[in-house]
Parts: C-alpha cells; sequence; structure tokens
C-alpha cells in the first residue's frame, strides 16, 4: 500500500500550459476582485462584534493584524505554488505533488469545510440580513419560512432560493460569474469606504480605553475568530486553469486581494471600537450597522445592510466557485467519480459538479442549524495554509532546479513563520471544535480507502500521471 505516491510536477507544469477544458478569460484585476469578495463578508459584518465584546476589546485592529500576518506569510507560499504550476485544486494540488496523495486527500477533504460548509453558513448569514432589509422596508416573511426546524422554523427559504440562484449563475461559466462579482465588489467597497468616511468623524479616542481589557490573550483568541474575516484569498489559486497569464496574475491577484483587505480591516476595526464601547458589542449580529446607528447616521447603516448582503452574496459565490473546482481536481485524479469532472460542452464548467455543491450547501443552509462551523472552518483552512507552507521549503530543497515566475521571499523563514503563526492560531480554537474536526477528517479516511485509494490515476499502470480526465 502506497499512501505517498505523488503527482509528477513536471508533468503537471507541462499540462498546464495545455488545454484543460476550462475557458481562460480572468486577468490580474478578476483575480484582486475574486479574492476581495471571497474575503469581505460575514467576518466584517458579523464577527467583528462578537470578537471586539468578547475577546480582544479596541485592541481588535490587533487581532486583525496578527492573523493578516499569518495569512500573509501563507499567501506568499500559495502565490509561489500558484505561479509555478497554475492547476486547479489550490492546496489539495499543490499538497499533492509534495507530500503524497494521502495528505493531498485529508487537505482536499479539509477545503470541503472551507469551501462548502463556510457556503452554507455564509448563505444563512446573508438570509438573516435580506429578512432584516425588507423587514425596514415593511415586507415581513413567516418565521416559519425563515429559520430551520431546529429554531422553531420549517425551512430557511431565502438561504436555499440564494443558494440555488448562485449555482445558476455559476453553471453559466466564469465569464458571467466574474462580471457580477465585480460589480457585487464594488458596492461592498463603496459601503466600506462610506463607513470610514462618516465613521471618521464620530470616533471617541476614549473608547478605546483599555485598549487591551482581556489581555495578549485576548488578542490571540480574537485573531483565532477574525481569521473567518480572512478566509477566502486562497479560493483565487482555485480559478489557476481559468486565467490568461497565471504566472504573472496570480500571484497579483492573491496577494493584491488580501493586502487591500487586511488595510480596510484594520481601520474599520478602529473606527468602530472608537464609535461604540467594545462592550456594547455583546450579541449583536451587525457590529458595523450598529456604530453608525450611534452616530446618527441611519441613513448610513441601513447602506451598510445593502453592503453587507453584497458583500455575503459575493463570498457565497467565490466560495461554491472553489469548492467546484476543489472536486473538479480530486475527480479528475481518480479520487471522486468521474462525474465530478464532467465538463459541459457549452459553458466549459464543470457542470454536475456545481449542481451536487449548489444543492448540498441549499439542503444544509435551509434546514440546519449550524453554530461552530466558523470554527471548524478555520480549523480546516489553517491546516491547508501549514500544508502550502510546508511543501513550498521541500520543495525548494527537492527541486531547487525549478524556473520559479514567482519566489516566495524569505524561504525557510516566511513559510516557517507561517507555520508557526496558523499552528498557534488552531491551538486556540475549542477542544470541541477539535473533536467536530476529527470526526469530519475520520469519515474522510474512510472515503478514500472505500474508493479514492483504488481507483486513483496514479494506482492505474497505464494512465497520465498528471492526472487529466479528457472525460466531457
Amino acid at each position: 500500500m502506497n499512501l505517498w505516491r505523488k503527482k509528477s510536477l513536471d508533468q503537471l507544469i507541462q499540462f498546464s500550459q495545455g488545454k484543460s477544458g476550462l475557458k481562460k478569460t480572468l486577468g490580474a484585476y478578476d483575480l484582486t476582485l475574486l479574492g476581495i469578495g471571497a474575503i469581505i463578508g460575514t467576518g466584517i459584518f458579523v464577527l467583528t462584534g462578537i470578537a471586539a465584546a468578547e475577546h480582544a476589546g479596541p485592541a481588535l485592529m490587533l487581532s486583525f493584524i496578527v492573523a493578516g500576518l499569518a495569512c500573509g506569510f501563507a499567501a506568499l507560499a500559495y502565490a509561489e505554488f500558484a505561479a509555478l504550476c497554475p492547476v486547479s485544486g489550490s492546496a489539495y494540488t499543490y499538497s499533492y505533488t509534495t507530500l503524497g496523495e494521502f495528505v493531498a486527500w485529508l487537505i482536499g477533504w479539509a477545503l470541503v469545510l472551507e469551501y462548502g460548509l463556510a457556503s452554507s453558513t455564509v448563505a444563512i448569514g446573508w438570509s438573516a440580513y435580506f429578512v432584516k432589509l425588507i423587514e425596514g422596508l415593511g415586507f415581513n416573511l413567516p418565521a416559519a419560512l425563515t429559520s430551520p426546524p431546529a429554531a422553531g422554523g420549517v425551512i430557511n427559504l431565502p438561504a436555499i432560493i440564494i443558494c440555488l440562484l448562485v449555482t445558476t449563475l455559476l453553471s453559466l461559466g466564469i465569464r458571467e460569474s466574474a462580471k457580477v462579482n465585480n460589480v457585487m465588489v464594488a458596492i461592498k467597497l463603496t459601503v466600506v469606504a462610506l463607513f470610514i468616511g462618516v465613521g471618521v468623524w464620530y470616533v471617541k479616542p476614549a473608547n478605546w480605553v483599555p485598549f487591551m481589557p482581556f489581555g495578549i490573550s485576548g488578542i490571540w483568541s480574537g485573531a483565532a475568530i477574525v481569521f473567518f474575516a480572512y478566509i477566502g484569498f486562497d479560493a483565487v489559486s482555485t480559478a489557476a486553469e481559468e486565467v490568461k497569464n497565471p504566472q504573472r496574475d496570480l500571484p497579483i491577484g492573491i496577494i493584491a486581494s488580501l493586502a487591500i483587505c487586511t488595510v480596510l480591516y484594520i481601520i474599520v476595526s478602529a473606527i468602530m471600537t472608537g464609535i461604540v464601547p467594545y462592550s456594547q458589542f455583546a450579541g449583536v449580529s451587525a457590529p458595523v450597522a450598529l456604530a453608525m446607528q450611534v452616530a446618527g447616521q441611519n441613513w448610513v447603516a441601513g447602506l451598510v445592510s445593502i453592503g453587507a448582503i453584497s458583500g455575503i452574496t459575493t463570498v457565497l459565490l467565490v466560495m461554491m466557485f472553489g469548492q467546484t473546482r476543489v472536486f473538479y481536481a480530486m475527480s479528475r485524479d481518480g479520487l471522486l467519480p468521474p462525474l465530478f469532472s464532467k465538463i459541459h460542452p457549452k459553458h466549459a464548467t464543470p457542470f454536475i459538479s456545481t449542481w451536487i455543491t449548489g444543492i448540498t450547501v441549499a439542503v444544509i443552509s435551509g434546514f440546519v442549524p449550524i453554530q461552530v462551523v466558523a470554527e471548524m472552518v478555520n480549523l480546516g483552512t489553517l491546516s491547508a495554509f501549514v500544508m502550502v507552507s510546508l511543501g513550498v521549503v521541500l520543495l525548494r530543497y527537492q527541486r531547487p532546479d525549478l524556473q520559479r515566475p514567482f519566489r516566495c521571499p524569505g524561504v525557510p523563514y516566511t513559510p516557517l513563520l507561517a507555520i508557526v503563526f496558523c499552528t498557534f492560531l488552531m491551538f486556540s480554537l475549542p477542544y470541541t471544535t477539535w473533536m467536530l474536526f476529527l470526526k469530519w477528517m475520520g469519515l474522510g479516511v474512510i472515503i478514500y480507502f472505500g474508493y479514492g485509494y483504488r481507483h486513483s490515476l496514479l494506482a492505474q499502470p497505464s494512465s497520465n500521471p498528471q492526472g487529466t480526465n479528457t472525460e466531457k
């Protein structure tokens, strides 16, 4: 039994230069907005209040810096891999070439948490903001149609509808999806800029005292929570096979989107805690809107709700996109059934994978109340970041001869810093989250040995080692 068999990096690079069946239509601008679309959403509009009230206080801005550094170090590692072998699959594909098939499967399975379950959580958040917005316009939906059975309702219908609408858009093609994403990102960036431009005049420095009410440990635990606000920049790399000039544009998209969002997060958290004393954010699900209400700017608060809906919509779009591309890559390698990599003849999208993802996300968001999923998503994502960072170090020593279009600076120190930061954040998460995560990974191991190990293309003597699949 060979659990550590690896894909040939040379053949993978050669394959990336050929045709995969996916349309190459994206540029650096699209990728940057794709990253911003994935990053700015639930984290800034929902989790900032919880992190400020219960973990970091005004030092929330330092929590964002810590989480941003962890992601920044990992982003440089992602950028090197993405430019070297621009192939769908992100951390899964990178791990396959450096750490072997079994580790790659585990990372791919963990990415289902980041992209799949996170999509369900985001859809539920979208539903809450949507219901609140239409109530402000005088329309009321029955409670039975806006919450799952466990919460006293029957079905979360808005969450299901938005999931199916996004799935339809994704199945029509990446160009169409990117256009919608770009418009939505423009709306939410305008709203964030408006919040900053208006809110800065209502900041009271006295609200920043005490600055660290929960101490250093509060900054770290706050960073572990707001890390969710950064999830998504790595989704840029899942679009690798649909980029016109991936060696140049992928590093730009990954690093630029993360840098822009980090600066915005720090400014927003500083203004938010400067307007409202941190303790008043306890139990608040719309902290940014609350800050504007306290400032007496209710019209801005209303626009923040619109921005939140736009922001959460783009997160849902990019997360579901990322999930379908990871499934596509795993299926092409034989670890999942061939239908996951079946390409639509007209739209050039993995349409079956897209609809399987969309329906699953819709069902979960419509009927299941997810409470600790944000922490599970963080754990799955952090583990992927650790493996990608480790892979960059290993590959530098295993294959120093490779021509790298983008080189992660400071190797091995930069990737090692990413590993240290991410590992520390992982162990800052609750014990119950770890138990659920281990059960999820155990299920993944069962599926791998039940199907993936035997059907892997690397297990077939006559197969193409890079894992291509020409089935249409």
